[in-house]
């Protein structure tokens, strides 16, 4: 064990050239789906801290994304999941569409994994922050990104790992740019600093729906909200009253979310410093009503508002707590970089896509001289992310591969598009064989 107290267990890249079979360097994973990374030369690393250098529970996995060409990185998006959802272990830096957003925003993805008592470890001073710091001091090692031991968060939780990044905030809101607490548990009673009440923060919760009474989710977002608006922090509340603890769209309102408080947040012109939400772009929005304000134009009482980064926050909260979602409204990217293969009377054909940030990929569709021949996959969803943890399905996604039968050696144009789990469609995508 080295000197940081970090046990490196399984360290792994993958890299996917135009060979049309790939090219795989680095330490095959007993687990099949462990090693399993497209999107060319991306790297997941995957970390176990255990023994004394775990205190807050049995053992602890972290499983690190870094998108391809981004260097230097900006930031760093953690989620944590809640109590027993552990069992899923690393999925989400495999997700495609947290990696479309990694792309975008040159963001690392960090999962954790912690198998121990969730009443210990969503304190972060039992050592689960401190391990934050670790984990990420040994990735920018074995990375070449030094940037990760400084650049600043995005914070995602679930139940207790709601109250995680609450207390993260408490201890650490120089760090942060945002949170999501998705019914954030346990009502905790500290205090914040002033820094802390500069951090955009979004609170969701189910109201009577949100778990058992012993966990007390509602209390936790109200109390959170109303003592961060008292010090005129930038707080969002959201109440899901049809759904419920473990039932929740809540991604499709937490991307864009994140989205705005990193372009209004990320330093610029070198400064290391986060910049404060600018009052003069925020939005007003009354969770009783569900009217939503421009803030300059609002001469009343504010002190019981949401206080939304931009206008597009402010209406996708609207959506969101009137219908428990937020519709994507705008198309896919195209996919890119289609090859084709003959042999004998078959066309196979290959592609590589980026997904939606909004919604991710439901399919691919497959034509053949302008008529649909087949999808990918034939039924069901290319990758999704379950309502429960937020957790990835499936980890490893089908190659993008379809082929097509081909009677002797005519000139064919084929096409691909993708689809959206709102089934808006991109651009296809055409090639025309030889």
């Amino acid at each position: 064990m080295n000197k940081t107290g970090i046990l490196l267990l399984i360290l792994f890249v993958c890299f996917l050239s135009s060979n049309p079979k790939g090219l795989s360097i680095g330490i095959p994973s007993e687990n099949p789906e462990e090693c399993f990374l497209e999107n060319r030369n991306d790297t997941i690393f995957k970390i176990v801290l255990e023994g004394e250098d775990c205190p807050f529970a049995h053992h602890a996995e972290y499983g690190v994304y870094i998108p391809e060409g981004s260097s230097p990185l900006q930031g760093v998006l953690i989620l944590q999941h809640g109590c027993t959802m552990e069992q899923f272990g690393i999925t989400r830096p495999y997700d495609l569409q947290y990696q479309a957003l990694a792309k975008k925003w040159k963001l690392a993805i960090l999962e954790t994994a912690l198998y121990g008592d969730c009443h210990i470890w969503n304190e972060p001073k039992s050592g689960s922050g401190a391990a934050i710091f670790k984990v990420l001091e040994q990735i920018s090692s074995q990375s070449g990104h030094p940037e990760l031991k400084t650049v600043p968060w995005l914070l995602w939780g679930h139940s207790a790992g709601g109250y995680w990044t609450l207390a993260m905030l408490r201890d650490y809101p120089e760090r942060i740019l945002a949170i999501a607490s998705y019914s954030a548990a346990m009502n905790p009673q500290w205090e914040y600093t002033a820094e802390a009440a500069k951090v955009p923060l979004l609170l969701r919760h189910a109201g009577a729906n949100d778990g058992s009474p012993e966990i007390l989710c509602w209390k936790t977002a109200l109390n959170t909200f109303h003592k961060l608006r008292k010090m005129d922090a930038p707080v969002i509340i959201a109440h899901n009253e049809g759904q419920n603890h473990n039932f929740s769209y809540l991604r499709y309102m937490v991307i864009p979310f994140f989205e705005a408080t990193l372009r209004k947040r990320l330093p610029v012109d070198c400064s290391p410093t986060l910049r404060d939400i600018n009052p003069n772009d925020t939005w007003l929005g009354d969770t009783l009503s569900l009217k939503v304000y421009r803030e300059l134009d609002y001469t009343g009482s504010k002190s019981n508002m949401c206080v939304f980064p931009d206008e597009l926050t402010a209406r996708n909260w609207q959506e969101f707590v009137s219908t428990g979602t937020v519709v994507d409204k705008t198309p896919p990217p195209a996919p890119w970089n289609l090859r084709v293969k003959r042999a004998a009377d078959m066309l196979e054909v290959t592609w590589e896509a980026d997904a939606d940030i909004e919604s991710g990929i439901l399919k691919f569709n497959i034509y053949k001289n302008g008529v649909l021949v087949g999808a990918l996959p034939e039924t069901g969803f290319y990758q999704l992310f379950d309502t429960n943890g937020d957790n990835t399905i499936p980890v490893k996604v089908p190659d993008k591969k379809f082929v097509i039968r081909e009677a002797g050696n005519v000139k064919t144009t084929i096409s691909i598009e993708t689809v959206n789990h709102f089934n808006l469609v991109s651009e296809k995508a055409t090639i025309i064989t030889p």
